[in-house]
């Protein structure tokens, strides 16, 4: 039958299209239902653009800053017409080589809202309100989440953003922006407004910023951040926001209640899973405040339905730990092993300098009581940050004191993002000091350090 599949996914992002090829791959009869645009939010609203927004940001950090270097750039520039227009543009590539990917292997598309009906039942509305019925073995839902809106007074006002509407509208370059929120989203775009000569000021709830990274880690970059002239306030509630008698931000803290002015609010609080409207109303789906609640399998509580990705309930909300768990499910449904390590998920954040952790920090291993021996290393002695002018960075590395046996990794460096995936490897394969220290890493690069900081555990 012509509606008939194996498969059935729900969400063309990062989770739902690598699963879909694999599974086109292995000879399975797949159709993908996507609402918005193909690539999902990493590509349209989150990974991508941010990506070609800091690099931009960089570039220009790097040319008004050319003199140390022997260098001479007169009145450089920046036209965020054309940075968003550059932005766009490779969004729309990708999008494009998306698409080309599902024809190439002959995956079926289907625009439009899915509602899962039954076990193997999916209906489909397409935006002129046709809807269509599609039956299949098995569906895998990987609808992502949207950002979180905390109930602030102001909240709604035409000059506050979130990074979904930052990032798909060409807006001008404001002078003063306040970003509610310390976390990943909230350091990353914090990073781009003052590069670009914006006065920033980062609101955070909790006590430091950064809150789920290494500590010495999140203090790092608050020294950097603030050196830079950005205005960071942590232990501190946003109150309101308005436009009455000029557009500012009220908060409180310890010190008491203070304003900030402002052209812009980002509101950068996270994302938050919202499946209700994937299920029929009379569907007794599995929900925990609208996420999606799975076993480890990622199998819900109706039979056939599994979910992966942001939607699913205390989900890694990252775009790499989504696209691992779609293609494993695509083995498990094959009746094959797991081709992923899904317990070692990486965490990137691509300020500058870049950070980046994997496994376990110090803290973590003390707290479940594992003995820890810790090495660090600075760049200060590493030639090729000297070349490059970065500013403070090391690695951290955390062992088993007893079997030497990596734990964790905990990067602050240019390139770290880079650089994590040889400490992933390492946890692992369960590697030790020993074998670590017996590479041999080129000179000059970044990663020379790394030798330092094993060399360095006590």
């Amino acid at each position: 039958m012509e509606n008939q599949y194996d498969l059935i996914i729900i969400g063309a992002g990062p989770g739902g299209y690598p699963a879909a090829a694999k599974a086109a791959d292995n000879g399975l009869k797949v159709a993908v239902i996507e609402k918005n645009e193909l690539g999902g939010v990493c590509l349209n609203k989150g990974c991508i653009p941010t990506k070609a927004l800091l690099h931009a940001a960089d570039v220009y950090k790097e040319t008004i800053s050319c003199s140390s270097l022997g260098l001479s750039a007169l009145n450089p520039q920046f036209d965020p017409l054309l940075i968003h227009a550059r932005k766009n543009a490779m969004i729309q590539r990708l999008r494009s080589g998306i698409e080309q990917l599902f024809k190439s292997k002959k995956i079926a598309l289907y625009r439009g809202y899915a509602k899962v009906l039954d076990s193997g039942l999916v209906e489909v509305t397409d935006n002129e309100g046709k809807t269509e019925k599609l039956s299949c073995d098995k569906i895998l839902i990987a609808c992502g989440a949207a950002p979180a809106m905390p109930p602030i007074n102001g909240i709604d006002l035409p000059f506050v953003n979130t990074s979904d509407t930052l990032l798909t509208t060409d807006s001008a370059m404001p002078k003063q922006i306040v970003i509610i929120g310390g976390g990943v989203i909230g350091m990353e775009f914090a990073g781009v407004y003052n590069a670009f000569g914006c006065q920033v000021t980062v609101i955070e709830a909790l006590d430091r910023i950064l809150p789920t990274l290494d500590e010495e880690i999140s203090s790092t970059m608050s020294m950097i951040m603030k050196k830079r002239g950005v205005k960071l306030f942590c232990s501190s509630s946003v109150i309101k926001i308005t436009d009455k008698p000029e557009k500012q931000v009220i908060f409180s803290n310890k010190k008491g209640e203070a304003s900030v002015p402002c052209d812009m609010v980002l509101v950068a609080t996270g994302r938050k899973a919202d499946a209700t409207n994937i299920f029929a109303d009379d569907l007794p789906i599995k929900l925990n405040r609208g996420a999606i609640v799975v076993n480890e399998n990622f199998a819900t509580n109706i039979e056939g339905v599994y979910a992966i990705g942001d939607a699913v309930y205390g989900s890694i909300q990252l775009a790499h730990a989504s696209t691992a768990q779609g293609l494993n499910i695509i083995d498990q449904f094959l009746d094959k092993p797991a081709t992923l390590t899904l317990s070692l998920v990486p965490a990137c954040v691509y300020s500058s300098p870049e950070i980046a952790s994997v496994g376990l920090t110090e803290a973590q291993a003390k707290a479940q009581g594992i003995p820890v021996a810790v090495g660090k290393s600075y760049f200060t002695a590493n030639g090729k940050a000297l070349i490059t002018e970065e500013d403070r960075s090391f690695i951290k590395l955390i062992y088993h004191a007893e079997t030497d046996v990596l734990l964790g990794a905990q990067l602050i460096c240019a390139r770290a993002t880079d650089m994590i995936s040889e400490f992933t490897q390492a946890i692992a394969c369960g590697l030790t000091k020993k074998q670590m220290a017996s590479v041999i890493r080129p000179h000059p690069t970044y990663n020379e350090t790394v030798h330092d900081a094993i060399e360095a555990v006590k």
